[in-house]
């Protein structure tokens, strides 16, 4: 079936939103930068080779678990509307595709910020599934959700890969409630969170031997460099990640090898850095499933169900609106 495009942020109102964040980031203390910008072609590239790493058990744990569930998730629910948001390249959504016992009349909605990936990773779908309407949303999924199309009958929303560990605590209650909305009545949502465990296991996998991760949180300085006409040296920063058991999430941080200036030209803006000073990129919160009922909770949500791999590395979580339970 023809594949429906609808398009809520375009490149230049991207860009401008990109450059507003990199200017507070940057000039905010401590200096920061929002992890959503780590994915251009090039991180998404690096991206995909950590998930294939040893070190890093969160994709082929989370995707054992929908091979496992697949079946009865969509036995049970048997959704006519399923929203995925920040889907890549759309594979994990296909554990639940190849479950459907009853598939005609299934819309397929899938939301995230890059145009050409996402037509890709549709036309993909369309081509495997030809019975599946397919619909892709062109957007940002913290700025955009209340655009997208009515359910067409139960809607089953998907945030996968423990993307919702990226978030602080106010905006991940704000986008919850958001997918509560989306939601409707009776429709459920199908979360992924890394769960909390052995420190020295969540390290390795934020501190690959091969250096990938390493390569991948350094990129973002050539993103940097682009949007705003700055100067940064990536080979001049270090990768520093590590789990902050009191917070319980990893951070990652570049640290400055040697003092340097920064010019951000587009910008007008001068950055002096010492030796070891920092810019924090990235949380990845780690949950169990007392915490995961607290935030779902927060958000108007209730846990339906909880599966986890046989090692308790990660966790799956169905939740529906908590005024059904």
């Amino acid at each position: 079936m023809p594949c429906l495009l609808d398009v809520h942020a375009d490149e230049t109102e991207s860009l401008a939103r990109m450059v507003g964040d990199i200017n507070r980031g940057l000039t905010g203390r401590p200096p920061t930068l929002p992890p959503k910008y780590f994915y251009d072609q090039t991180g998404s590239k690096l991206f995909e080779r950590i998930t294939q790493l040893p070190e890093y058990y969160l994709t082929r744990a989370e995707e054992t678990i929908l091979r496992d569930v697949a079946h009865d998730v969509m036995a049970k629910l048997r959704p006519r509307d399923i929203v995925e948001l920040g889907p890549g390249s759309c594979r994990k959504v296909r554990w639940l595709l190849d479950a459907f016992e009853d598939a005609e009349d299934v819309r397929y909605l899938a939301v995230d910020v890059g145009r050409d990936s996402l037509v890709q990773a549709m036309t993909a779908l369309d081509d495997r599934y030809p019975w599946l309407h397919v619909h892709a949303v062109v957007g940002d999924f913290e700025r955009h959700l209340a655009r997208l199309p009515l359910p067409v009958g139960r809607r089953l929303a998907l945030f996968l890969g423990s993307t919702i560990g990226n978030f602080d605590s106010l905006p991940r209650q704000a986008l919850l409630a958001q997918i509560r909305r989306l939601l409707g009545a009776d429709g459920r949502l199908l979360l992924g969170v890394d769960l909390v465990k052995d420190h020295g296991e969540l390290n390795a996998a934020y501190n690959d031997a091969a250096g990938i991760t390493a390569e991948f949180n350094r990129n973002i300085l050539r993103i940097v460099n682009r949007a705003v006409d700055a100067d940064f040296v990536p080979e001049k920063w270090r990768h520093h990640a590590f789990y902050n058991a009191a917070a319980s999430r990893i951070e990652m941080h570049l640290l400055a090898d040697e003092p340097q200036r920064v010019i951000l030209r587009k910008l007008g803006v001068k950055l002096d850095f010492d030796r070891g000073e920092g810019i924090w990129t990235e949380n990845s919160y780690k949950f169990t499933r007392e915490s995961t009922e607290a935030m779902l909770a927060e958000a108007g949500l209730a846990l339906e169900e909880w599966y986890t791999d046989a090692g308790c590395r990660f966790g799956l979580v169905l939740a529906r609106p908590a005024e059904s339970a």
